[in-house]
């Protein structure tokens, strides 16, 4: 699933920009394969790109097939690679020049890096000229898909962070299952008591399983930002008193042993394993882990994340989006797979009724092909956290990744070791932050 492996791919920049989720490394994929599908006389061939495990490259040839079916003068081949060789490949596939080499359609993230190296096809005007619907998407979801005001990819699916709860392990605890109304207090209350330790003291049942990229959620929550704007910033919010208490909350649930901490989640196999396994009782993640939890008959079902008292909701505005090659020769075209693939009854429907995605479009998370009989039961908290995303949750600009690597990163890691302390460390991070932003030129007139 695109979510699961965009944020192993920038974690931090999936929740604290959007983005997502961080999460295990994507399952080996085969490299690139042969055309799938035979050009007819005539007829005009698309090449389509994604990443993806051997399982969703099959659900991807299912969604051509369907497409094949509907415009049969519109052939697919596929081009698949690994997450890990992916970028890397299709990057210099672009670098050739040759528009017989490139893919007419890719799966790309973060779209905007892309848009401004040049290689994506500004795709306002055939929204214009077809009257695609724009208006259907998720609050904000778009702009994780635009540079300077224009769309350049239509997210597929988008980041939307729920509780997952272990029900057999809360009745064991005698805890009632997390409601609408939970705060970080009732969070916490449930944790003392799901939180199982040996006699030696080791923790051998953690309360909670939470990736450390994910802490721009309780920042957020709790009215705090990481920076005043993240497309073109000014300066860093995370020495705000609103960011330290949010980041102070998540840091001392680990700190508690309550929660895992991060490095030790990651070698544990990431939430999914220690959720599966029993070694935490709930786990705060996109909706990426549904199939995995559902076939192994998991008795489990989400909620809706608890907020602090007086805070609000709060979701990243990002999903992995379909882009057209600006070296395509067969844009037409394209537009007309792209647009299908972005449809309420074309490939949104598809990969939603396989349980692989949270559409982003909300017409498809209204019906019959998200809200089935399936597990999770309470797919509504679902669909209200989708509601919680808006403008702010989602930005990019060139220099985050090095901002985020060399600055923002090595400090809260140490936090979420529990060797530093948010409220010692968080204002010479912001300042070296604004030292950044300064040197780099931000604000950009």
């Amino acid at each position: 699933m695109s979510l699961r492996n965009r944020s192993a791919h920038s974690a931090l920049l999936a929740v604290a920009l959007a983005a997502a989720a961080c999460s295990p490394a994507a399952t080996p994929a085969p490299t690139s394969q042969a055309p799938t599908a035979e050009a007819t006389q005539g007829a005009v061939t698309l090449t389509w790109a994604f990443w993806g495990s051997p399982e969703e490259a099959a659900s991807h040839r299912l969604v051509a097939d369907a497409f094949t079916k509907e415009h049969p003068d519109i052939k697919i081949e596929t081009w698949n690679e690994p997450w890990d060789n992916y970028f890397t490949k299709i990057q210099a596939l672009w670098a050739s020049g040759d528009p017989k080499a490139v893919p007419d359609v890719a799966f790309l993230w973060p779209t905007p890096k892309y848009a401004a190296e040049g290689v994506l096809e500004n795709l306002d005007p055939y929204i214009q000229k077809s009257g695609y619907n724009l208006n259907d998407y998720w609050g904000g979801l778009l702009e994780s898909a635009k540079y300077n005001g224009s769309v350049y990819g239509l997210p597929r699916d988008i980041e939307v962070n729920v509780l997952y709860y272990n029900k057999t392990l809360f009745d064991k605890a005698g805890v009632a299952y997390p409601n609408d109304n939970w705060t970080w207090d009732d969070l916490l209350a449930a944790a003392e008591k799901l939180t199982v330790k040996d006699a030696s003291g080791k923790v051998t049942q953690y309360a909670l399983a939470v990736e450390g990229g994910k802490f721009a959620k309780w920042v957020n929550q709790n009215g705090g930002g990481i920076l005043d704007d993240y497309v073109n910033p000014s300066k860093c919010r995370l020495a705000d008193p609103e960011s330290i208490a949010g980041v102070k909350f998540f840091a001392d649930l680990m700190n508690n042993g309550y929660a895992i901490r991060d490095a030790d989640l990651s070698q544990a196999g990431g939430d999914e394993a220690v959720f599966l396994s029993g070694q935490a009782a709930m786990i705060i993640q996109n909706t990426s882990r549904v199939s995995a939890f559902n076939k192994a008959n998991l008795n489990y079902d989400v909620a809706l994340v608890p907020i602090p008292k007086g805070g609000k909701r709060w979701n990243p505005a990002g999903g992995a989006a379909w882009v057209i090659s600006a070296q395509s020769d067969n844009k037409d075209a394209a537009w007309t797979f792209l647009s299908w693939l972005q449809s309420k009854d074309g490939g949104e429907k598809i990969y939603t009724e396989r349980g692989e995605i949270f559409p982003a479009l909300q017409s498809a998370a209204n019906s019959p092909a998200f809200l089935t009989d399936q597990p999770p039961a309470n797919k509504q908290a679902i669909v209200t956290e989708a509601g919680a995303s808006g403008v702010g949750g989602f930005g990019y600009f060139p220099d985050w990744d090095e901002l985020n690597g060399t600055i923002i990163s090595p400090v809260l890691q140490k936090i979420w070791t529990g060797e530093a302390d948010p409220q010692q460390v968080l204002p010479e991070l912001c300042q070296n932050v604004d030292q950044f932003l300064k040197d780099k030129g931000y604000p950009k007139k």
